[in-house]
């Protein structure tokens, strides 16, 4: 369940498998590889063996896992440049699907270690990364537990617009369904918050499917999303 998020902007991670030397030039050890998913396709399922780490060239992924009940929680997605499937054990923990038609870059995990045992740059991105993904996973679960149901969205909102926003416009690739999934809500939730930021001001809606998102006051959202 690994997403960038940099929270160091003097000292961002490497989000390219170039930065860790994971280039068929650069080392003999490294075969890149790159595949194709149509929408909805899984490209791998909770508990399979972990033998490699991905990066999405285009189109956008999700991170999940199915409940006891049926329900899906979605941990994480991962958007352009995203590097995910780096995992501690041997084992996936969640099952990651394709958002839209994507493209993603991969390395065999065993062929990063290696190179990560002689080369020790690359063995501190790798340290960097998983440390950033614990970090991921402990503020997903605070905005879980924690915040209100508009707080969840306006924290969304904030993540999305760091990641996403190009000229002003923020265009998700995920649906409002996989938007309540990744919040805990309903998605007749997620629909009122966004919604209520609509009525007041906080955004706009390009396109009839509302997935295009203009921030008009993007102060206005951040103090709603830090308040207690």
């Amino acid at each position: 369940m690994f997403s960038y998020v940099n929270t160091d902007p003097a000292a961002p991670l490497p989000n390219m498998l170039g930065a860790f030397g994971m280039a068929s030039a650069s080392s003999p050890m490294v075969t890149l590889n790159e595949f194709t998913y149509k929408k909805g396709t899984e490209i791998y399922g909770e508990k399979e063996p972990a033998d490699y780490v991905y990066q999405v060239k285009s189109g956008a992924v999700r991170s999940y896992k199915l409940l006891s009940d049926g329900r899906r929680q979605i941990g994480a997605f991962h958007l352009v440049g995203d590097i995910f499937g780096l995992e501690n054990g041997s084992e996936h923990r969640f099952t990651t699907e394709a958002i839209v038609d994507t493209a993603v870059h991969l390395v065999k995990r065993r062929s990063l270690e290696l190179v990560a045992e002689s080369d020790a740059m690359v063995a501190r991105n790798l340290l960097g990364m998983t440390t950033n993904n614990l970090q991921h996973a402990e503020d997903h679960m605070l905005l879980l537990g924690r915040k209100t149901s508009l707080e969840r969205v306006v924290a969304f909102l904030l993540e999305m617009d760091k990641r996403l926003t190009a000229a002003g416009v923020m265009t998700l690739p995920m649906c409002r369904r996989d938007i309540a999934d990744y919040l805990g809500l309903t998605l007749e939730t997620v629909s009122r918050a966004l919604s209520r930021l609509h009525e007041i001001g906080i955004l706009g809606f390009i396109g009839n499917n509302q997935r295009q998102i203009v921030l008009l006051d993007r102060q206005h959202l951040a103090n709603l999303e830090l308040r207690d």
